[in-house]
């Protein structure tokens, strides 16, 4: 393989350093994307990645220096221009320095042509487009011999993963015991698809993703370098949505700075715009209304967002960041950093101190479920939105611990969602409201308490006001009072129970049960009795034998004693081949017991 095989041959000079400048060999000064034009010259410009700076000056200094190396990481992070960086420090070679060193200022004999992809003895290959075997195997012919004009002959293989498994297998005796003239640096984001025997002959360095603040300060110098002035909000938006990636931050700042003409900067709110975000505290309004059940206001404020151009997935991100602050807010009090919040950092405080941790748990869960979902439907907007009156609808339902109260106190006229208490005259008031912020851009109010949705009892017109239920038996009773024989039928055949207290009923279901039983009967119990029942499946404990079950094995035992008394052995004796047929008793005279 020869340098002129490189899958990556940038356009740049020898002006200068030399170094990636934006003029090309030509002379004709066209435009270089911010990525490439500050790019790292030296491992002092790395930033984000003292950890492995250090090693490496330390490996160098001591002559510790390995055959092989790896680096891995996001995208973005600088793998590939450490592993140009390491080719030169390997190969740097100057008056007065004739060996090895991380120290590339001023530029050494083979800095130009290394940092150009040029130079002979340093050759790069992008295993995303040669995965073969016949790939490796050139390198394996020609790293038998010696370097042309630098110290060691350098691999650099970017994309190791993408290999086909014979090209890992032939690339593993080469890369245990290489000739001492050969380096091989591999660079790749998928390090679990790297085979355990390569990664066991290589020195391994985890390139770290790039801390905001960290990343932020870099944007600011290069937009002083630029002679542009971007808004420290609008830096803020460019370093959350690059995700730690460095070239991700560099490519949306360039973007950003066309939005600047006829302005002296480019505002937050021309970069939110630009990456289709929904403003933050909007989103921050958005999840109170969720939480709090207000389901009419949610469906408003996302339209409102999805025509200001939000996207619905950054939405839900959003919402999802949003409840994981206020959890923290909940916890850690006063002692959570909540800076990126600004004027609105209260807001999450008394949101988190509002929500009970297992009301922010389970909104934690329905989001991620709700951003999966909105991944795969054909509208994200609708998925989204239903989304969201999902949430609101949840939010007016008895969490586990209300559950539990339940079951224990053997329930209550009023079941309230396990919130604070309302205040008196917040409980004469059945329907779910929330209190919210406006959601202006840029500010947020304070949150007042909200009044919690209730699930309150609303007994139907013939309901009796008074009826009480106090087993099984009653209940069925009921339903055939009522006529609903098919629910009646249900409850008879396949309903274990567990236990039984006036509002809450715990049963096993049946093999036969249908899915629906349970808020069937819960509906009939409320509307009949005018009071909320707390109606629960438990699969996994043993219930006592259904009420079907119990009629049968009595019926059985009341045959059995008669057939087994004196009298009927004489009938029996004096008819011979004579059957019972039914059995009748005085008080269900008429009726067929059998």
């Amino acid at each position: 393989m020869s340098a002129n095989d490189s899958s990556s041959s940038p356009e740049t000079p020898e002006a200068g350093l030399g170094l990636d400048l934006p003029e090309t060999a030509s002379g004709d000064k066209g435009y270089q994307v911010l990525a490439r034009k500050y790019r790292p010259q030296c491992f002092e410009d790395l930033i984000g990645q003292d950890p492995m700076v250090r090693t490496l000056s330390n490996a160098f200094a001591t002559n510790r220096v390995a055959h092989a190396f790896m680096l891995t990481g996001v995208r973005g992070v600088g793998k590939t221009t450490t592993a140009r960086l390491l080719a030169r420090a390997l190969n740097y070679e100057r008056d007065g320095v004739d060996g090895p060193s991380v120290s590339l200022n001023p530029p050494g004999v083979h800095c130009a042509a290394i940092a150009a992809s040029r130079h002979v003895d340093v050759m790069e290959m992008d295993a995303a487009s040669h995965t073969g075997i016949a790939d490796i195997r050139e390198i394996l012919d020609s790293v038998r011999y010696a370097p042309v004009s630098a110290r060691y002959k350098v691999y650099i293989i970017d994309e190791v993963h993408m290999l086909s498994t014979s090209a890992f297998n032939a690339l593993l005796k080469t890369l245990e015991e290489p000739p001492p003239h050969a380096k091989f640096i591999f660079a790749t984001t998928e390090i679990r698809k790297v085979p355990v025997t390569v990664l066991s002959r290589c020195q391994r360095f985890d390139l770290a993703r790039i801390g905001r603040e960290q990343l932020i300060a870099h944007l600011q110098n290069i937009c002083e370098k630029e002679g542009a002035e971007v808004a420290p909000d609008g830096l803020a938006l460019i370093s959350r949505a690059a995700e730690g990636s460095v070239r991700d931050a560099l490519s949306i700042l360039d973007q950003a700075l066309v939005q600047e003409e006829g302005k002296k900067q480019v505002s937050g709110e021309d970069i939110r715009t630009m990456l289709g975000l929904a403003d933050r505290i909007r989103v921050l309004d958005l999840f109170a209304m969720a939480a709090r059940g207000d389901a009419v206001a949610c469906c408003t404020e996302l339209h409102s967002q999805f025509e200001a151009g939000a996207d619905p997935l950054i939405v839900l991100r959003d919402l999802l960041d949003h409840c994981h602050q206020c959890t923290r807010a909940s916890i850690m009090g006063e002692a959570a950093t909540l800076e990126d919040y600004g004027d609105s950092a209260e807001l999450v405080r008394a949101l988190g101190a509002e929500f009970s941790l297992g009301q922010l748990a389970r909104l934690w869960q329905m989001l991620l479920k709700a951003l999966d979902e909105a991944r795969l439907a054909p509208d994200p907007l609708s998925a989204t939105e239903m989304a969201l009156i999902r949430i609101c609808t949840a939010a007016g339902l008895p969490g586990p611990e209300e559950a539990a109260r339940l079951l224990q106190d053997g329930g209550s006229k009023n079941a309230v969602a396990p919130t604070d208490t309302p205040s008196p005259s917040a409980a004469q008031d059945p329907a779910p409201r929330a209190i919210h912020s406006s959601g202006g851009n840029g500010g947020g109010t304070s949150a007042a308490h909200a009044v919690q949705p209730q699930i309150e009892d609303a007994p139907a017109p013939n309901a009796a006001p008074q009826m009480h239920l106090h087993n099984l038996e009653d209940v069925v009773a009921l339903l055939n009072e009522k006529r609903e024989m098919q629910l009646c039928a249900m409850v008879r055949r396949c309903v274990h129970l567990v236990s039984f207290r006036p509002g809450a009923i715990v049963f096993e279901p049946g093999k036969d049960a249908p899915a629906d039983m349970a808020p069937q009967l819960t509906k009939f119990l409320r509307d009949q009795t005018g009071e909320t029942w707390l109606i629960s499946l438990d699969g996994k404990a043993k219930g006592a034998p259904t009420l079907a079950q119990q009629k049968k094995e009595k019926d059985a035992n009341i045959r059995l004693e008669i057939e087994q008394s004196p009298q009927m052995q004489d009938i029996m004796s004096a008819f011979p081949g004579a059957k019972i047929v039914s059995i009748k008793t005085p008080k269900t005279r008429g009726k067929d017991t059998s």
